[in-house]
């Protein structure tokens, strides 16, 4: 089994502006996908990160399993306030100025002793395709920042003034060099966070329906009308989708590479149902 590695050059060169900058900011906020809450959570960057006070984001949340969710957010406010949301929305970021008017009453006590006037700094990070760009559009009130539904669009970091008291550091998404684990790697290719060339398409969505056929047994044959049966594996499912859906070849051979793309965007826009990835 071939390792899973999308490691562009921007990403080096980010890295180390991200370290000279972290010195300039109070705090961070971490994105997370929260359909993949841990494949999503960059360790090197976390590294980068660990002396500044954080507010985790589990982004995306519309999408995914509300109850994986909550059990997901308990874990993670063990060390650090956590939200959950939608930043393209902004539902859940209500209590931001809050949580981090808390979370930085020591600093924000000492700026009042010393007569310090600027806002507080905060550098979001996360991997590419996370929501960081959409969380600093929501908070800014404008198109501030790029967004689009694919990878590495923001190249550059970038300060940008909010209303809520505090500057926002946008940077690109950044990954790191290899995963050890290939799970990972493919759950950041499912939602996104890896361009498509690092995987096949069939690669992607087979990995998918290996997800779900664990956790949402019902989830393709709910939203494709078919019924399962017994001993269905994914070419049998893919046969089936494509006979439904009219994704056939010449010869009425199943189009793989159709249904692929069709279960990924299905999933990706939550037509599948509310999903997460991992436990």
């Amino acid at each position: 089994m071939k390792e899973i590695q999308w490691f562009p050059g921007h990403m080096t060169k980010t890295r180390r502006e991200m370290e000279k900058a972290l010195p300039l900011t109070d705090f961070t906020l971490e994105v997370l996908d929260a359909r993949a809450p841990l494949s999503s959570k960059n360790p090197d960057l976390g590294k980068l990160t660990q002396n500044k006070p954080s507010v985790v984001l589990l982004n995306k949340a519309d999408l995914a399993d509300e109850r994986v969710t909550r059990a997901f957010a308990e874990r993670f406010c063990e060390k650090t306030p956590v939200l959950i949301c939608n930043c393209k929305s902004g539902a859940g970021l209500e209590g931001l100025q809050d949580t981090v008017t808390t979370l930085m009453r020591e600093t924000l006590e000492k700026h009042r002793r010393k007569g310090v006037r600027r806002p507080l700094r905060a550098m979001v990070f996360g991997v590419p395709n996370v929501g960081k760009s959409a969380l600093i559009n929501r908070l800014c009130g404008k198109n501030k920042a790029k967004v689009e539904n694919r990878p590495g669009v923001t190249r550059e970091l970038s300060w940008t003034r909010t209303s809520l008291g505090f500057d926002l550091l946008d940077t690109p998404g950044v990954l790191w060099p290899k995963f050890d684990d290939r799970v990972i790697g493919e759950n950041l290719a499912i939602t996104g966070a890896i361009r498509s060339e690092v995987l096949s398409l069939e690669e992607i969505a087979y990995a998918l329906y290996l997800r779900l056929s664990r956790w949402y047994p019902d989830a393709l044959s709910e939203r494709f009308g078919y019924e399962p049966e017994a001993g269905d594996d994914y070419l049998a499912v893919v046969e089936k989708i494509a006979r439904r859906r009219g994704k056939l070849l010449s010869g009425g051979r199943a189009d793989e590479d159709a249904v692929a793309k069709l279960i990924l965007d299905e999933f990706r826009s939550g037509l599948l149902g509310r999903i997460t990835l991992e436990r």
